[in-house]
């Protein structure tokens, strides 16, 4: 049978034909942690007695806080220190950049590899034609000991963008015209192979933004077909041999689309939601407090580039703070030799050490409450990049808004900048305790239900980056749901074996394991949703939390109702009536893990 590229991909690295639907081991080239989730991985191997593997090929990378100023971050990234000292690990530390970055910069993974990361943008490296994903702390635990994870292989989507868009349209405006087209849960559990003539045209940095916001799109992964200058890119950064793979003629696809792009216009995320995307247009004039360049979307020389020729010459609209973070150490220097820098300083913004940056808290580019920020970040989750609004851009109009003081194209910039007044406070929010519990784990499960008629529920509104630093299980359960509008009182109210029921894509966003643990704190028993977050998926399988895909949001089930649930044969029964809906039955693997109460607990397979 005719294969897509990532089944080809698959396929190099099982040792078995590899399609749509199968249940794979895979081998990874490249096994990165990063330092928030990166002591929990140490954690996990030293308390199941596991060993490293293949050092050659496993790396830690400080990301998430480079500058070291959080002292949980601190902790956490020493504890990975003398891990990677004891087992002859490679560390880039908190002066080197993005860990995908890096994997590609560094030659770690190129054109039909395999990497994963507990970075769930780990699928970036679909930019050069390798298969990325972010996966929870057990996963990375895992491929770290055994040099392989298990994986659904995904369905593919064949997408082909038509046309070229208009001259001032970046591939961050191209991006978010996709995610206008396909939405949270579009493009869900796919792996999409894109091409057409625009995207022929795209040099590494840009495949590199659109190949980041695949998350956002809910997909696996976005895998481009690589270039001769990405081939070449790759080799020279090491000496494997690197295939090249394309996907047969006739493989067996999802979908076959077109997106026309024709004159595409710059375009802006509103608040809340990266695939809410309208004109800039449509949002120009509105006030800004703030303007963000950076992270592993729009951090490369390119885009700084793209900044720096709209700032050249200009200041900063007053009272308007810009904040500009490379990617990478290495960008940094390129930065720097070619004047960009100087550039950026003279405008009066703030350039900072490479890393993350605003996803991450308590880094450059978060904001306070009430301040309106544009972003060329990935996401603006409530509570994401701070307690205010963020609008996500291109580079050039992150650019242009904060020379303007008001959000505006590069080729819109006002005479004189708007000045307005400062933000107002917002009152902070707060959760209860509750305490750790323990159950057996049958497989019929019975229990109180929270209804939660809502879709796209990200791990953001879960469990809150600024608790990302907490390890102990126990501490958790306090923060869950703690960011979701109408629930922050959810763990005050739990019980042991309740059931959550809940719509579309539960779990989108981040790979962080806290958003499935702290529910495993409170004792909650079971998850049904219409569909969930494919990271989030099978963090919550490999902890042995029981998740269920069911479409019974809407089926008049209220808060407080009784339910019974098989987990073998996906059949949930409401207690005390003739009232039953159809689940997905548990997987083999889902089935295994559950009893054995965690990925980790013996080797599968």
């Amino acid at each position: 049978m005719a294969q897509t590229l990532i089944e080809k991909i698959l396929t190099r690295h099982s040792g078995t034909r590899a399609f749509a639907g199968d249940i794979v081991e895979f081998e990874v080239d490249a096994r990165l942690a990063r330092d928030f989730g990166g002591a929990s991985v140490v954690k996990n191997i030293e308390q199941n007695g596991l060993g490293i593997r293949d050092p050659s090929r496993t790396f830690f990378t400080f990301d998430c806080n480079p500058t070291g100023s959080d002292q949980r971050y601190a902790e956490n990234q020493q504890l990975c220190r003398v891990f990677a000292r004891t087992h002859g690990i490679k560390v880039y530390d908190i002066d080197k950049g993005i860990g995908t970055h890096l994997a590609i910069d560094q030659g770690l993974v190129g054109p039909a590899e395999t990497l994963v990361s507990t970075d769930s943008h780990a699928n970036i490296v679909g930019a050069v034609g390798a298969l990325g994903q972010g996966m929870g702390d057990r996963d990375i635990a895992y491929a770290f000991a055994h040099g392989k994870v298990w994986f659904e292989v995904p369905p593919t989507v064949k997408l082909t963008l038509a046309g070229m868009p208009a001259r001032e349209a970046e591939p961050k405006d191209v991006v978010l015209a996709l995610l206008r087209r396909f939405g949270a849960h579009g493009l869900l559990g796919a792996a999409v192979e894109l091409c057409g003539d625009y995207v022929d045209t795209l040099s590494l940095d840009g495949r590199i933004t659109i190949s980041s916001m695949a998350t956002e799109m809910g997909a696996i992964a976005i895998i481009i077909r690589p270039s001769r200058e990405v081939v070449d890119y790759c080799r020279e950064r090491t000496d494997r041999e690197l295939p090249e793979l394309d996907p047969d003629p006739d493989a067996g696809y999802k979908d076959v689309l077109t997106v026309d792009i024709s004159g595409l216009e710059p375009m802006a995320a509103r608040p809340g939601h990266p695939d809410d995307v309208v004109l800039v247009s449509e949002v120009a004039g509105r006030r800004i407090d703030s303007a963000f360049i950076g992270s592993c979307t729009n951090g490369r020389i390119e885009d700084l580039r793209s900044a720096a020729e709209v700032l050249e010459g200009r200041e900063l609209a007053p009272g308007v703070v810009l904040k500009v973070v490379p990617a990478t150490d290495a960008i940094w220097r390129q930065a720097l030799a070619q004047g960009l820098v100087e550039v950026f300083k003279q405008a009066g913004a703030l350039f900072g050490n490479a890393g993350c940056a605003g996803c991450a808290a308590g880094q450059v580019g978060q904001n306070g409450p009430g301040e309106v920020t544009v972003s060329t970040g990935n996401r603006n989750f409530p509570g994401k990049q701070g307690k205010g609004e963020v609008y996500l851009a291109s580079p050039a109009t992150a650019a242009a808004s904060a020379i303007a003081g008001a959000i505006c194209t590069a080729a819109n910039i006002p005479s004189e900048p708007v000045v307005h007044p400062s933000a107002a406070a917002e009152p902070a929010r707060t959760s209860g305790p509750s305490p750790v519990t323990t159950e057996p784990k049958p497989t019929v499960l019975s229990g109180r239900v929270w209804v939660i008629d809502q879709d796209n529920i990200d791990t953001d509104m879960i469990y809150h980056n600024q608790h990302l630093a907490v390890t102990d299980v126990k501490e958790m359960g306090r923060y869950a749901f703690g960011n979701l509008d109408g629930w922050q009182d959810f763990a005050g109210k739990a019980k042991q074996g309740d059931i959550i029921v809940t719509g579309r894509n539960f779990g989108a966003g981040s790979s962080r394991q806290h958003a499935v643990d702290c529910f495993r704190s409170l004792g909650v028993g079971l998850i049904i949703a219409r569909s969930f977050g494919a990271i989030y998926f099978r963090n919550a399988v490999n902890a042995g939390m029981p998740v269920m895909v069911a479409d019974v949001v809407e089926s008049g089930l209220r808060n407080g109702d009784q339910v019974e649930v098989d987990l073998a044969s996906g059949t949930i029964k409401v207690t005390g009536t003739s009232r039953a809906f159809k689940g997905t039955p548990f997987s083999d693997v889902q089935m295994g893990i559950y009893q054995r109460g965690d990925l980790l607990a013996s080797r599968v397979g």
